[in-house]
């Protein structure tokens, strides 16, 4: 599996003062090629048009996972969403029967902080294609978040995956050079282009530090 690189997780309550849309349409012309859609507070209804609608401005040009919701990422993709996968936590349904429900072809991604689920994953690893890990920092966009990591942590969980490792957690453009020290295989941002003036030029500045320009 390839670099992810700068990851969006375009989480609908942290989209302001945009759109959910208009800040993915932003940081896709920012050259972001993994979004999360993330939508924790709107019904079934509502996430599955609203996953129709991102898939627009991300085909051909993003991956778009959904989070959480498998119903919603069938649906949409049986309306022909240009959805690629979806990103499940330790709460969600169990790994192998989302495998079995989106079949081989689909991006599976599951977030992991300790030991025992890191572990856990290793076992699974045929069927996950990447970990987010994390968080790093305490972050309000999931109230639920287990105790924070740091770099260190991160570091040390990431050499105990053997899978690719994604940090997330109230990251900003400063830790890009740190955590690609630290074996991530992206970092994942929520605030740092949802809620940024201008997320096209937020998202353009987080992945020229991941890239290592100035």
């Amino acid at each position: 599996m390839r670099e992810l690189g700068v990851y969006l997780v375009a989480n609908t309550a942290s989209c302001t003062p945009h759109s959910t849309l208009e800040v993915i349409r932003a940081a896709v012309a920012g050259g972001v090629q993994w979004v999360q859609l993330r939508a924790k507070d709107e019904s079934a209804r509502e996430f599955h048009d609203l996953a129709l609608a991102a898939g627009e401005i991300t085909r051909d040009k993003a991956e778009l996972l959904i989070n959480d919701r498998v119903d919603v990422y069938l649906a949409a993709r049986a309306a022909g969403a240009a959805v690629t996968g979806v990103h499940i936590g330790q709460q969600d349904l169990p790994v192998a029967l989302v495998r079995e429900l989106i079949g081989p072809e689909a991006i599976l991604g599951l977030s992991a902080s300790t030991d025992e689920q890191l572990h856990a994953a290793n076992e699974a690893a045929r069927l996950i294609d990447y970990l987010g890990v994390g968080a790093i920092r305490a972050t309000p966009t999931k109230k639920d978040h287990p105790t924070p990591l740091g770099i260190a942590g991160f570091a040390r969980a990431a050499g105990i995956s053997t899978l690719p490792c994604v940090a997330i957690g109230s990251l900003e453009a400063t830790d890009a050079d740190i955590l690609r020290q630290s074996q991530a295989a992206g970092m994942a941002v929520v605030r740092a282009i949802c809620a940024a003036t201008d997320p096209q030029r937020a998202t353009t500045e987080l992945i020229n530090a991941w890239e290592g320009k100035k």
